[in-house]
């Protein structure tokens, strides 16, 4: 979660005062230890947070069935596309409502809780987001089981968020269980530019994760928001069957440098095809507008979403706080733009590996590799055929909308020249293919510099 242009993240600048430093150093704690403790303790019961769903399924979050497209407008101008998939219950979801991310815990409040409980409660804040690790270290002077509860007592909701890396995926799975042994009430997977090209590594975190902590546990990714600016990341990975059942995008308006009504357009666009309930991360960091965070607020509102968070506790100014819980009336007549994203013959990028998954599932023979070639577009042709759809060979509207009906096809995937890459579904069984070749494609960085570095 960068700041501006050519500074580091806002939560892993390696800048910070020394005071803050120090204390930090204090909460590192090493993987091996968090290890230990985890595995002493087997896996950690999974929450049943909502009935099985389906259509793209996954972890049993409601019924994924959304759509994208990148190219429209941000003006709120009349564009009838995918309605946003449905979240769960607002008991059920304690990404619902309004929540604060936590980065650093001596510079929020000076880390008293009963002063962070007290702010929380005047401006309306029901969960707080709170680190719990950053790659193989856990911070369990800031996260721990104590903290918890009595965040809890208090009347919150605690979630815990972890930075991965996927240069060690299974520490990173059993870190992100042992929050949940502390008493989190949800996970957060941040992951960013390090897990770009990584779908193997991605596929080894969720289904070690989700060994730990049951298939129901609530998981969410708070990722890039612009999927297309992305082509290698492994989405379709993190958001797909069995992974996390929140998609929280980092929608940080300010930092990209466009309006507010543009990031909601871009991002949902792109996000919606995979099916996830949309939380979005608005910024409070780098001094953005007032005006600006009220209307991202009521566009939040627009869109359908269950629930908004922000980055992040320690930045936010006075006004931000005013800015963030004040009333803030309806956007009356405004239309959300949720027109899907089309894919043609050319296209490349981890939404063409989505769709050739759900191709796969719907019996078209073709290769996963994350390139829309002449075979990608034969079997779109066939499909639209078989479904009674106009034969233009586009993923538009009509044929993302039929092709979503389909549970995408598990894929375990294999270093390069692994595998055969024409995967064929067969009943209730996973298919096996190289890593895309998309993974290799550069991204394009729509929130400044996005070098990483934990503490």
């Amino acid at each position: 979660m960068p700041q501006s242009s050519g500074a580091r993240s806002a939560r892993h600048r390696l800048g910070a005062p020394a005071a803050a430093t120090a204390a930090l150093a204090v909460m590192a704690a090493t993987a091996t230890a968090a290890l230990a403790v985890v595995a002493a303790l087997g896996a950690v019961p999974g929450t049943a947070i909502a009935s099985g769903g389906g259509g793209s399924g996954g972890a049993g979050f409601g019924s994924p069935s959304g759509g994208a497209g990148h190219s429209g407008p941000g003006s709120g101008a009349a564009h009838h596309g995918h309605r946003p998939p449905a979240g769960p219950s607002r008991a059920a979801n304690p990404l619902s409502g309004r929540a604060m991310w936590i980065w650093e815990l001596p510079y929020v409040e000076q880390g008293n809780v009963a002063q962070i409980v007290s702010v929380a409660h005047r401006y309306g804040v029901g969960t707080l987001l709170v680190k719990s690790s950053d790659g193989t270290t856990g911070w369990p002077q800031q996260f721990n089981r104590q903290f918890v509860a009595e965040l809890h007592a208090g009347g919150l909701h605690v979630c815990a968020w972890q930075y991965v890396y996927g240069t060690h995926p299974v520490t990173e799975a059993y870190l992100g269980a042992g929050a949940i042994h502390d008493g989190a009430d949800c996970l957060v997977i941040d992951a960013e530019s390090e897990y770009e090209g990584r779908y193997i590594q991605a596929q080894t975190y969720i289904d070690r994760l989700r060994k730990l902590i049951g298939p129901r546990f609530p998981v969410a990714l708070a990722g890039f928001p612009f999927v297309d600016f992305h082509p290698a990341f492994p989405y379709s990975v993190f958001l797909g069957p069995g992974g996390a059942q929140l998609d929280v995008p980092q929608m940080y308006w300010h930092a990209i440098g466009v309006s507010t009504d543009a990031v909601f357009a871009h991002t949902y666009s792109d996000n919606l095809v995979y099916g996830r309930p949309i939380v979005p991360l608005g910024q409070v960091y780098g001094t953005p507008p007032i005006h600006q965070i009220v209307r991202f607020r009521q566009l939040s509102r627009a869109y359908g979403a269950p629930g908004v968070s922000w980055w992040d506790w320690q930045e936010a100014r006075p006004s931000d706080w005013s800015a963030l819980s004040r009333p803030a009336g309806p956007l009356r007549g405004y239309v959300p733009y949720t027109t899907m994203a089309p894919l043609s013959q050319g296209a490349q990028g981890d939404m063409v590996v989505w769709a050739q998954e759900h191709l796969v599932s719907a019996r078209e023979p073709v290769a996963i590799s994350g390139q829309f070639g002449y075979h990608t577009l034969l079997a779109v042709q066939a499909f639209q055929a078989a479904h009674g759809l106009a034969v233009d060979g586009t993923i538009g509207e009509q044929t993302w909308t039929a092709l979503l009906r389909y549970r995408p096809v598990t894929v375990r995937w294999l270093l390069p020249h692994h595998g055969h890459g024409l995967a064929v579904a067969t009943a209730r069984r996973a298919v096996t293919a190289p890593v895309p070749a998309s993974a290799s494609l550069p991204a394009r960085h729509e929130i400044g510099a996005v070098g990483r570095g934990g503490r």
